[in-house]
């Protein structure tokens, strides 16, 4: 951090919101997809493989927000060292300078992380069943995308779902071979993506009676 200025002028929030939503996106309309096509050979129905994929998600954002929170601790401990202001313009000085320097997360190390509690999950296939690293790229771009989302003022975040929870309209899409007259949600295909409690995406889910 010996180079590094906290006076540096802020990158456009707004700008790199933008970006992370619309890879956001992609991965769901394109990665996810992919993903499916990688799973089905070995998994028997297209339930489980959505299960599988939604929980890989979950896992990678739970995964990268440890990771960036354990990394701004250190960035901020050396920061102030140097640093005149409050705490305030410490913490933009710490999401700036983290933004800019991806090196300094090793998502090699989230991704052995997800996979190995995708192995422990009682709701998804037995290891010996289903190799989850046949998914790795998939779980790699999302703790990439989950880290960046840390370093957004606010950050972004994904909502968290329950299966049996009551449909909510405004945070969800029902999937196209749901029932769509049942008022609960079976399980969940994509989670939506949050801002300050807000829904920016809408998920997706299925609902049956």
């Amino acid at each position: 951090l010996k180079n590094w200025s906290p006076a540096q002028p802020r990158r456009t929030c707004a700008s790199r919101r933008a970006c992370l939503v619309a890879r956001f996106n992609f991965i769901y309309a394109k990665e996810r997809l992919d993903a499916e096509c990688v799973l089905r050979p070995c998994v028997c129905d297209m339930e489980t493989v959505q299960r599988i994929i939604y929980v890989a998600v979950v896992e990678s954002f739970r995964a990268a927000k440890m990771a960036f929170w354990k990394i701004k601790i250190g960035v901020k401990d050396t920061l102030a060292l140097d640093h005149c202001g409050g705490a305030a313009s410490l913490e933009c000085a710490a999401l700036d300078y983290i933004a800019c320097h991806k090196d300094l997360y090793d998502v090699c190390c989230s991704v052995q992380e997800v996979i190995c509690c995708m192995n422990k999950n009682p709701k998804l296939p037995c290891p010996g069943d289903v190799d989850y690293t046949a998914i790795e790229p998939l779980i790699r771009e999302l703790c990439s995308l989950a880290f960046q989302m840390q370093t957004l003022t606010p950050p972004l975040d994904i909502s968290f779902g329950v299966d049996g929870e009551v449909f909510n309209n405004t945070m969800y899409y029902r999937s196209c071979d749901s029932d769509f007259s049942a008022c609960f949600v079976a399980y969940h295909i994509w989670p939506a993506l949050m801002e300050n409690g807000c829904v920016i995406v809408k998920g997706e889910v299925v609902t049956k009676k």
